[in-house]
């Protein structure tokens, strides 16, 4: 951009700067840059502060399970790792704490994920138009729109409770049982749309 372009070359020697329409046009213009910058550079700052997490959106006890990748018409859409303690295989995975995390290779936008993510669910079992409406509600507020290396994180707490994260800062938490199970079983249902990736999640192959 035309503002983040930075001078060249070295200031002037020659004595005090003369008042001329072009020297006054020159600091016009660096002016113009440095408040440009200022307002680039602030927001950032101000984001480093708030993206700081005041919970770390995997327990330290937690271990790698399984990692895959997801594809679609040989686009790579995200990477996908599960762990959970002690590195433990998930077949039953309701019946345990966990965490899955997705890195987004692409940018998607948070309300699609949320569609989609509804779509899925119906494959692993029946549920309302009100629980679908209500659940619609809740994942839209925990899924932003992602861009690419953006982290999705969705922890399994146990007793029917879910917490999601997005770049290790907490989005929102859930509690309820049918919504846990069905979300979580888009990736590790027997019922998936993918049973390749959940075999490779709960380290069925190795």
């Amino acid at each position: 951009m035309p503002c983040m372009r930075t001078p060249t070359g070295s200031p002037s020697r020659r004595g005090p700067a003369r008042s001329s329409p072009g020297g006054a046009h020159r600091r016009e213009r660096r002016d113009r840059r440095g408040l440009c910058l200022a307002l680039v550079l602030s927001p950032v700052v101000a984001n480093l502060h708030a993206m700081t997490p005041t919970e770390s959106a995997i327990p330290s006890t937690f271990q790698a399970v399984g990692q895959t990748t997801l594809r679609f018409l040989g686009f790579k859409i995200y990477d996908a790792r599960l762990l959970a303690p002690q590195g433990a295989a998930l077949d039953a995975f309701e019946q345990h704490p966990f965490a899955l995390e997705l890195t987004y290779a692409r940018r998607l936008e948070g309300k699609l994920i949320a569609e989609r993510s509804l779509i899925e669910m119906r494959r692993i079992g029946n549920f309302s138009d009100a629980q679908a409406q209500r659940w619609m509600a809740w994942m839209q507020q925990a899924f932003p729109d992602v861009n690419t290396g953006d982290r999705l994180t969705g922890v399994h707490a146990g007793k029917g409770r879910c917490r999601f994260f997005h770049n290790a800062q907490l989005r929102g938490e859930f509690d309820d049982a049918t919504f846990t199970r069905l979300f979580f079983g888009i990736w590790l249902h027997p019922q998936t749309s993918a049973p390749a990736l959940r075999r490779a999640l709960i380290g069925a192959d190795r």
